[in-house]
């Protein structure tokens, strides 16, 4: 398995990890910004990652029956890691505003399902995908994502989450922004506002 460190340098290698001052899409501050899009953008080298978090995940959890990922962030996500563990995947994706099965995609009643996103942060999107298997009388086994981000006061997540790396990214309101990042200038990334 990867060590925490050379996570963090595959992150940083493949700027999915980057240091400055942004504006987050929930409108707070921060001094890093995490996009996993860029490395997966890389398969050869996000292989690793996928590898070592596919080998914490069959630590963890004993019979997968399905792997259930939110679009966008999670689909490839989740594919990899279908592909290493042998086990169906597919994903969910938003219809008027609300996580849906489409595409032919079924939960089979009683199949143990984990769900697989790229980041987790608020675990806003993997608590919705719980919805759909619960109402598809199948059984939550868990939680796994490349990145952790998460912290006790906004996770919405009372499982654990397997992830290949835990990362503090601490966030700040506008009123109460550090001096050190208010000197810097503003990046607004992500694709939450794009037109």
């Amino acid at each position: 398995m990867l060590s925490h460190k050379k996570s963090l340098d595959i992150l940083k290698k493949t700027n999915a990890l980057l240091e400055g001052h942004f504006i987050l899409s929930s409108g707070l501050h921060s001094s890093k910004y995490i996009q996993c899009a860029k490395l997966l953008s890389f398969p050869h080298i996000a292989k690793k990652i996928c590898k070592s978090l596919a080998s914490k995940i069959k630590k963890n959890f004993n019979k997968i029956d399905l792997i259930l990922a939110p679009a966008m962030g999670g689909i490839i996500i989740g594919y990899e890691i279908g592909k290493i563990l042998r086990k169906e995947t597919i994903f969910c994706e938003r219809v008027l505003g609300k996580f849906a099965l489409r595409r032919g995609f079924k939960i089979k009643k009683g199949s143990r399902v984990l769900v697989i996103e790229d980041v987790i942060t608020t675990g806003k999107s993997s608590m919705e995908c719980v919805k759909l298997i619960k109402k598809n009388k199948a059984k939550l086994l868990g939680f796994a994502s490349i990145i952790d981000r998460s912290n006790k006061k906004n996770l919405k997540i009372k499982n654990k989450i397997i992830s290949q790396i835990k990362i503090d990214v601490p966030s700040y309101k506008k009123t109460n922004l550090p001096k050190d990042l208010k000197l810097l200038p503003i990046t607004i990334p992500g694709s939450r506002f794009i037109k």
